[in-house]
């Protein structure tokens, strides 16, 4: 029993190390040619280049295997595919849909063999939750890779409106003033933009191209930017003013934001303390006198449901408290 329990720990070990190598050789691979790619479009919409038209160094770089091009395809075309390449473009992951599925089960056996063998001294239904856990390792890492981007993108728009309007009464056009904003804004703004730009230089119009950053960056203050510069496009105007005027009420708007964030961080982190503390609790129990906490996971027609019902109680007092602090301006 103990050899086999040897043979899977070694055995998981493997895996988790060469996915690790492999997952480090794609992202250097890479990592050189990703500003001149155009990749991260296709993760929303279908490719709009072909392969001759595209970067010298594109072309140079690492290709998929056609096993993991097709597993891809296959993939992609679900509707849990699509949103996937939506949210690993808003993240602005380089990862494919079958890299971040093959991660889901990575995670999941790796979770799995963590608790059961390591933690919780091969209890299964510590191991199951460790496992259920790891399933949702991956969603939660992007959902908050995308929050962080967000947040960035955002609190730079200000400044980003600002670059714009003085590239615009210096007497540059739109096209031009958007390449001084990837040349000059910090990250993502510049990057957004500069995907903009190479869409345009390939023949994309520009209300499209805006349209395809506010699919990757889904941000209210960018749609009242996008819709300004398309009806300014239309019937004309002084952009530079009326930009002027929506980067002073997206400033208002952050600021009021801060306030509500810290009049509501009292609320927040004590719904971080009543979710968490119960599970810590239970865990450090279970550590430090396992025959007390243990009756819960062993008795199957009392214990479990308990332990069911307990999490659930908790994930909806945490929802109502998250719905209760989120307030929208």
């Amino acid at each position: 029993m103990e050899s086999m329990q040897i043979l899977i720990i070694a055995v998981a070990a493997v895996v988790a190390i060469g996915v690790l190598v492999w997952g480090i050789r794609s992202v250097r691979g890479e990592r050189d040619v990703i500003e001149e790619r155009l990749e991260n479009i296709g993760a929303v919409f279908e490719p709009v280049v072909d392969d001759d038209i595209q970067p010298e160094e594109e072309s140079r770089s690492k290709k998929p295997t056609a096993l993991q091009e097709q597993l891809d395809n296959v993939l992609a075309e679900r509707n849990f595919g699509k949103k996937w390449r939506t949210e690993l473009a808003r993240a602005n992951l380089k990862v494919t849909v079958a890299e971040f599925a093959a991660l889901h089960v990575i995670s999941l056996v790796g979770f799995f063999v963590l608790g059961y063998f390591v933690l919780f001294g091969q209890q299964l239904v510590m191991g199951v939750i460790a496992a259920f856990a790891g399933f949702f390792a991956p969603r939660i890492y992007l959902s908050m890779a995308v929050g962080k981007r967000l947040r960035q993108f955002e609190s730079q728009l200000p400044d980003t409106i600002s670059l714009w309007v003085n590239a615009l009464r210096s007497g540059y056009s739109v096209p031009q003033a958007m390449e001084a904003i990837a040349r000059d804004a910090p990250e993502p703004t510049a990057t957004e933009f500069k995907r903009v730009v190479q869409e345009m230089q390939i023949g994309i119009p520009m209300a499209t191209a805006l349209d395809h950053m506010l699919e990757r960056v889904e941000s209210e203050d960018l749609d009242l930017i996008i819709t300004a510069v398309n009806i300014q496009r239309e019937v004309g105007g002084n952009l530079a003013e009326i930009l002027d005027v929506i980067g002073y009420t997206i400033r208002e708007r952050i600021k009021l934001k801060g306030e509500i964030r810290v009049l509501t961080a009292q609320g927040r982190i004590t719904g971080y303390l009543i979710s968490f503390l119960p599970i810590a609790l239970a865990l450090f129990l279970n550590t430090i006198n396992p025959g007390y906490v243990g009756l819960l996971f062993q008795n199957r027609a009392c214990g479990w449901p308990m332990l069911g019902l307990g999490l659930t109680l908790i994930g909806i007092g945490a929802a109502l408290i998250n719905k209760i602090v989120d307030i929208d301006i």
